[in-house]
């Protein structure tokens, strides 16, 4: 498979060159300096339109996509979500915030998150449309802050633990397993939803997620009828909802390709919830997804500069100026990456090299036993679908600073989120 295709939908190689959005990676890194990230606006607008079409082409009434705030959430991501119609998944008061600050509204703003502060619930009441109950303590302390309000605009939905996996990373991905932290099970959903009915609280909906980044559908069903059957139970009837999660994969190297069929994925889930409403005399809910990893994964792409190349016998290490402060996914549970080089990215690849970060842990590797063309310092790199989970997850480790985000269009190049400094990871500090 060609690597070319693990990138944005703009990407070309031109003049031996790398370009995406008709902008030259080697020219946007001499103006805005390394490392840094791209994200091009064609590939989120083609990866939006892509789910609308197939819930238009499956599921005959109203229907929902909502972006994952947790795969990468800044103001300009939020601005983006709107003209799409996008539901934004926030959790908590941060993410509420920057929703907001983007612009988007309260009806498209819902609240996840597994153990949500007494803050984070006041903000989720008075600024979000939704908030996704996750066990009875919480339902409780919304009970007590709905008493200090006069008017109840946020709903609830109650997060089902399926007990149901899909094929994933067992240990950092997958959510929906009995023993996982998140959800309750059938009994609680039943508790609470009499809770809900004694104290009169706007419960209409039922969600639940299985995991995250996979690549079978057929696991679904069994959790969608455990749903419904939940639905049916609690006496859900006209204007009710029902969010079978997201987690929907995508490629992160060529040997994955070629990319998961989002279509299948949204006719697995429309036939089956059409099908199971039917047997259980239930009304089509307004159908909700999540998939906030394959709507922004393949849009972005992380650019670092070559600072050293180390040759240790049969090993060569590639030493670059990002590693896992910006991207921790392959140190945290080994996610496999591919690369292309910004110039001469069709040269041979006559050498298996591992990519490495400039942080003082073993663990900072990007790639592994990748074959390359021969690297040299100085050279550009660009790494893949590095538009979720990455820049979400960055941290400050070693001092190091968050890298610059850049907006790519036709014609225009915007940053939206600008290199952090030295005076940025002094901020909260307070001398003695």
């Amino acid at each position: 498979m060609n690597r070319l295709d693990l990138f944005p939908d703009t990407a070309k190689i031109k003049d031996d060159s790398l370009f995406i959005a008709g902008h030259s990676l080697a020219s946007l890194a001499d103006t805005y300096g390394t490392p840094f990230y791209l994200y091009d606006r064609a590939t989120l607008d083609n990866a939006a339109a892509g789910y609308k079409t197939a819930l238009a082409s499956h599921y005959p009434t109203t229907a929902s996509v909502t972006y994952a705030g947790k795969a990468f959430l800044c103001i300009a991501i939020a601005q983006w979500t709107q003209p799409h119609g996008l539901y934004v998944d926030c959790t908590g008061e941060g993410e509420i915030a920057i929703a907001l600050a983007g612009g988007a509204p309260r009806e498209r703003i819902l609240v996840h998150g597994v153990n949500k502060s007494i803050h984070d619930l006041k903000s989720a009441i008075q600024h979000a449309g939704t908030i996704v109950v996750d066990n009875l303590t919480e339902l409780h302390r919304i009970a007590s802050i709905f008493t200090e309000h006069t008017t109840r605009n946020t709903s609830l939905w109650l997060r089902l633990l399926p007990g149901v996996t899909v094929t994933t990373h067992h240990t950092h991905t997958q959510t929906g397993q009995h023993e996982s932290k998140f959800g309750m099970t059938r009994e609680e959903i039943l508790e609470a939803a009499n809770f809900c009915k004694q104290h009169n609280l706007p419960l209409n909906g039922i969600h639940f997620h299985q995991g995250s980044n996979f690549r079978d559908a057929s696991p679904l069903k069994a959790a969608i009828e455990l749903g419904l059957d939940l639905a049916k139970e609690i006496g859900f009837a006209n204007k009710w909802h029902f969010c079978p999660g997201g987690g929907w994969g995508v490629a992160y190297h060529e040997d994955e390709l070629p990319q998961p069929d989002v279509n299948e994925y949204v006719r697995v889930i429309a036939e089956n919830v059409i099908a199971g409403c039917a047997s259980r005399g239930l009304t089509l809910p307004h159908l909700h997804l999540e998939p906030g990893r394959s709507l922004a994964a393949r849009a972005g792409v992380a650019v670092y500069r070559v600072g050293a190349v180390k040759r240790r016998g049969d090993k060569v290490w590639i030493l670059t100026d990002g590693g896992m402060t910006d991207n921790p996914r392959h140190a945290m549970y080994g996610a496999r990456y591919s690369c292309l080089t910004v110039s001469g990215p069709g040269g041979e690849r006559s050498e298996v090299v591992s990519i490495a970060g400039p942080y003082c842990e073993s663990g900072d590797v990007i790639i592994e036993d990748l074959p390359m063309p021969k690297i040299k310092e100085g050279d550009l790199i660009a790494i893949p679908v590095s538009g979720a989970y990455h820049l979400s997850m960055a941290s400050n480790y070693n001092g190091s600073r968050k890298p610059a985000v850049l907006w790519l269009e036709n014609g225009s190049v915007k940053i939206i989120q600008r290199r952090e400094t030295a005076d940025d990871l002094m901020r909260r500090d307070e001398a003695l």
